[in-house]
């Protein structure tokens, strides 16, 4: 997708201190030099995942501890990081996490992979002592009532930092949910209960704004689109998809006109995502820009600004989820059962995520919207066949919202072509089975399909949202 620019969204900005007990240095005198060797080459990794570190240095004692958790404090990170390089007490680190706000990640990672048993003197077990203190901050910081959670392994340790990445990306999905804004356009789909969402329990519980937007914010930004404007558009989509021979062509250039009013509603809204729906009439000019979203709404989400239709604000957030673990997030729902492959078929009429497709997507023309009203262009692809997950943002009966998630595999075969995204889906049980377990997990009928399998990075997105997460994982066949 080269030909679409990706939105670059917010780095995640990580605060780092590290800190050892200030009594030791003279006792020890080269200990305090390695352990900020130490520091440094760890202050060092955090730089290379592509996040904003504000390291600000090591800390001592609980003066000094202070000094650094109000520098943190002001610099309003997504994560705090404690890296604990020996012992240190509690108090320098308390402060630390009180004062932020932020989620609270501790670091215990000893300099090798073990000690030299038969040269060690107490100056250099010490450098190995990092986790002598971490069941000491665990207890005061549960006493504080402060979140935390813990990475054990050694400097070099790739399986450690892998944990720690898991974390540093839910820290960036917690930033992108906390400073989005998230566009919520005309109404609800008619009776659709499941996908009904308060607004305010967005911003209560993720954080974020949303912007209550109305179909004439789109209508006049469409009336003022160029026809150069929509000319240079169209170019764009023949550049990316191929387009069948149903293709109106007089409805291919309305997409295109709509589309870059789209872009023009996004950056004039400073919207993160889009959940839209308006149902029209008769094909009156709001039926028709309606009607003309889904080749701009797919382009959007591609570029990392998911957009969801039926109004389905919980799913264009778990899409953005989706799409900042790296996976994607299509717009999706059940479509039909196959039997006689083992696979679960679904996807949806648009919008689409172009960036997962596993091939070049086709732009089909359709007479008929099934359930909706007007005509136009639609996306018709599969997700690249290899692993998925799916995630929907359910909410249960108290309000609160849950992640609830998947893991299967895209495999290849027969696929409808009807201007709809579809894949197969194949989660290793009776697709019946898990059909009936994912429908009674409290997900809506809509969620976000995307590549890999995500549950292990989402089990650290919950914990940062202080979510719960189902996961549905049937008895495999």
């Amino acid at each position: 997708m080269s030909l679409l620019e990706r939105v670059e969204p917010r780095k995640t900005r990580i605060g780092l201190v590290a800190g050892g007990l200030g009594a030791y240095w003279p006792q020890f005198p080269d200990l305090l030099p390695q352990l900020q060797a130490s520091a440094r080459r760890v202050s060092e990794r955090f730089s290379e995942l592509d996040c904003e570190v504000v390291d600000v240095g090591f800390i001592s004692d609980a003066q000094e501890g202070a000094v650094a958790a109000e520098k943190l404090r002001v610099a309003d990170c997504d994560l705090i990081v404690g890296f604990l390089t020996t012992y240190m007490t509690a108090s320098m680190l308390v402060p630390v996490a009180q004062r932020s706000g932020a989620p609270v990640l501790l670091l215990n990672l000893q300099p090798t992979e073990s000690m030299d048993h038969a040269s060690f003197d107490t100056g250099a077990w010490l450098a190995y002592c990092g986790a002598c203190p971490l069941p000491e901050m665990a207890n005061a910081f549960e006493r504080c009532g402060i979140d935390f959670r813990s990475v054990s392994g050694y400097v070099e340790d790739e399986r450690a930092w892998d944990r720690i990445g898991r974390w540093i990306k839910a820290a960036g999905v917690r930033a992108a949910l906390r400073h989005g804004r998230h566009g919520l356009l005309g109404h609800l789909y008619p009776g659709m209960m499941d996908v009904i969402t308060d607004p305010t329990l967005v911003s209560a519980q993720l954080g974020g704004h949303v912007e209550i937007l109305e179909i004439d914010d789109l209508r006049v930004r469409v009336e003022q689109v160029t026809e150069a404007e929509t000319t240079e558009r169209m170019k764009l989509a023949r550049e990316i998809f191929t387009l069948d021979d149903s293709v109106v062509e007089d409805d291919f250039r309305w997409g295109a006109t709509v589309s870059v009013a789209l872009d023009r509603l996004v950056e004039d809204f400073q919207l993160d995502t889009l959940a839209y729906y308006h149902r029209g009439l008769d094909g009156e000019t709001h039926e028709r820009v309606a009607a003309g979203m889904i080749l701009g709404a797919s382009l959007l989400t591609a570029r990392g600004i998911p957009a969801a239709g039926e109004y389905e604000l919980r799913t264009s957030l778990a899409m953005l989820v989706m799409d900042r673990l790296g996976g994607g997030g299509s717009f999706t729902e059940l479509q039909a059962l196959n039997f006689h492959d083992n696979v679960v078929e679904m996807g949806h009429d648009g919008p689409a995520h172009l960036a997962i497709s596993s091939a070049k997507p086709l732009l089909r023309g359709l007479g008929v919207y099934h359930g909706k009203r007007g005509w136009g262009v639609s996306v018709e692809f599969d997700v690249k066949h290899g692993p998925v997950t799916t995630l929907g943002l359910g909410q249960l009966r108290d309000g609160t919202f849950r992640l609830i998630a998947s893991e299967g595999t895209v495999v290849p075969g027969p696929l409808l072509q009807i201007g709809n995204t579809t894949s197969r889906v194949d989660f290793g049980c009776d697709p019946g089975e898990w059909t009936d377990a994912w429908s009674g997990s409290g997900v809506a009928h809509h969620w976000a399909l995307g590549t890999g399998h995500q549950t292990k990075n989402l089990e650290a997105v919950a914990d940062l949202l202080h979510l719960d997460l189902k996961v549905v994982a049937p008895e495999r066949r």
